[in-house]
């Protein structure tokens, strides 16, 4: 239990939320907005994930909403150009891996800040991007959207992606070794190198895999929508580092785990449609997420000084 008290205070602020509104707004358990809803999500999720691995390892990567902007358009433009299906998605991830090696490369190879390598291509995705799209949004042909099934079982598929890829992750972090590396880094570098593990290496294959989780998430939106906004990703990387945070992993790196990020993301998630069923102001949206992470941040910070002491 203590142990896993973020983790478990968080699910029960979520259950206390989901019964409030089974009783205040009975309406926002309706089947349809309720699986809407969740297919937005899907693609949030993964990306959330793979957030969590870099924070875990006590990095950051405040690229990935240009990453997921560019890696959405690329595959657009591809479909557009006929390609089959099955060659765009291994496309857009190939092309979100190769952003997160350009990332890796200057983290782990040069050893630069995160911080200051990711908010520099961060800038530089976006503003490439806008330079050469110019706001156009690309068109997409029959068979892409929903990957050419039926809106339900498309959504329905969007949704079992994400979660079987939570599970993956989620165990792999826990019983593989390559998992364990991940936290060894984060925890002390050095002492990892000590024990034998290549901390450059492990953070460079953290970034690489973010960017692939990228490229994969960037797909499950194309799949969503008749068109490609260049715009799609912007904000994304305030939203999964939040629910990470949320989720119980720590800043500091070392620390956390991916069903923790899970309830926090869904957490975060059900704050807007709770809102508009409680016909709030949209505004107080921002000023309910910032306290939820604010609050998050503060008890990290108390349980940190606590085991100091």
């Amino acid at each position: 239990m203590k142990r896993h008290f973020r983790e478990l205070s968080v699910a029960l602020a979520l259950g206390l939320l989901l019964f409030f509104l089974a009783v205040a707004a009975p309406t926002f358990y309706q089947p349809q907005p309720l699986l809407s809803l969740l297919t937005r999500e899907a693609p949030t999720l993964v990306v959330a994930c793979g957030i969590a691995l870099v924070i875990i390892g006590r990095q950051i990567d405040i690229s990935v909403g240009s990453q997921f902007s560019v890696c959405s358009v690329c595959a657009g433009l591809l479909a557009s150009m006929n390609w089959p299906l099955a060659l765009v998605l291994p496309a857009s991830v190939a092309i979100g891996a190769l952003m997160g090696a350009v990332n890796g490369a200057l983290v782990a190879g040069l050893r630069l800040p995160s911080i200051v390598v990711t908010l520099a291509t961060m800038v530089t995705w976006r503003e490439g991007l806008r330079w050469l799209r110019q706001g156009v949004w690309v068109d997409l042909p029959n068979g892409i959207q929903w990957f050419g099934l039926s809106q339900a079982a498309g959504q329905w598929t969007l949704i079992i992606i994400a979660l079987l890829l939570l599970v993956f992750m989620a165990l792999a972090m826990k019983h593989l070794s390559a998992g364990r590396f991940v936290y060894a880094v984060g925890s002390d570098a050095e002492a990892a190198r000590l024990a034998g593990i290549r901390p450059r290496l492990v953070t460079f294959t953290t970034f690489v895999l973010m960017g692939a989780l990228v490229g994969l998430a960037a797909m499950m939106n194309v799949a969503q929508s008749p068109q490609v906004d260049p715009n799609s990703g912007t904000g994304l990387e305030l939203k999964v580092i939040a629910a990470v945070v949320v989720g119980g992993v720590a800043i500091s790196g070392g620390r956390g785990n991916l069903w923790g990020v899970f309830v926090g993301l869904l957490l975060l998630a059900c704050v807007s449609p709770a809102l508009t069923h409680l016909h709030v102001e949209a505004y107080w949206e921002k000023a309910i997420q910032g306290a939820i992470i604010l609050l998050a941040v503060v008890a990290d910070g108390l349980r940190s000084r606590k085991k100091e002491r």
